[in-house]
């Protein structure tokens, strides 16, 4: 018997499966695919964000159809995919989504642009090490009690951390160069939501992301706020939550998801 499959779709502060540490227990039970989303490998250079081609990675690899779970920058390949191919997705898991050009013109989010664009605007005339420093030092300014504020994992919401388990160790150049090519996040070409089984998971430290959840959730989703920073999947409360939602859904026994209109209205 096939076993159903899940997709996962890493943010910046890791990729393929050292990015899902605790999710590895899936694989027993189902067909878990781990994927590395442009520029993101241990060995190649970092590229820029190309966000078409990882939406087509993203179809790739849903086959015949598969739960897609995606975290941070991960998520807009994830819903960018289920908006053009939304039979192909059996649900959404968005972990603390990075999905700000929903929400460009809330409080929190426009907050967090108007921080950020003097430096992306000086992106260019920057080396990678004075890029890199400088969006952590000022996604740091705008922490809350639970962390280095939006953009870093492990101090933040995105950037890199070291995560818990095996992996790759990468240089700091690769690193800061990485972080250099990303776009900044509330120009993603996402500004409508799939009518799909969605479950968002957050941490309940930063308003940014408690923003962009409470919008998915006027739009059908069921939000769920557990412990673990910026990491929601990585603690034992999120972990069960990802787990208890697709095994539902592959049952019949899930309840609670009313689909939204699908539009972002």
């Amino acid at each position: 018997m096939t076993k159903p499959r899940i997709v996962f779709v890493h943010g910046i502060d890791g990729f393929g499966a050292a990015a899902w540490p605790v999710q590895h227990r899936l694989a027993g039970r189902y067909d878990a695919l781990f994927l590395k989303r442009t520029g993101f490998d241990a060995a190649a250079p970092p590229l820029p964000t190309e966000y078409a081609a990882d939406v087509r990675m993203v179809l790739d690899a849903l086959d015949g159809g598969a739960h897609l779970v995606a975290h941070a920058q991960g998520a807009i390949a994830a819903v960018m995919a289920a908006v053009e191919q939304p039979g192909l997705v059996k649900s959404l898991v968005l972990v603390e989504p990075a999905l700000l050009s929903l929400t460009t013109e809330l409080p929190a989010t426009s907050a967090y642009r108007e921080h950020l664009e003097p430096l992306f605007s000086r992106s260019a005339t920057m080396t990678d090490a004075a890029f890199s420093a400088e969006f952590r030092r000022l996604t740091a300014s705008m922490a809350g009690p639970g962390g280095a504020g939006p953009g870093i994992a492990g101090g933040g919401a995105g950037l890199p951390g070291r995560l818990p388990g095996p992996g790759p160790v990468e240089s700091s150049a690769r690193i800061a160069a990485r972080i250099h090519l990303q776009a900044p996040l509330w120009e993603a070409p996402v500004h409508i939501v799939p009518g799909v089984p969605t479950l968002v998971l957050t941490g309940g430290w930063e308003p940014l992301y408690e923003e962009i959840a409470d919008y998915l959730a006027a739009t059908g989703a069921r939000h769920e706020v557990t412990g673990g920073g910026h990491r929601p999947q990585d603690s034992d409360a999120g972990a069960a939550l990802i787990e208890e939602f697709i095994a539902g859904l592959e049952s019949g026994l899930e309840s609670g998801f009313e689909a939204g209109s699908g539009d972002g209205s």
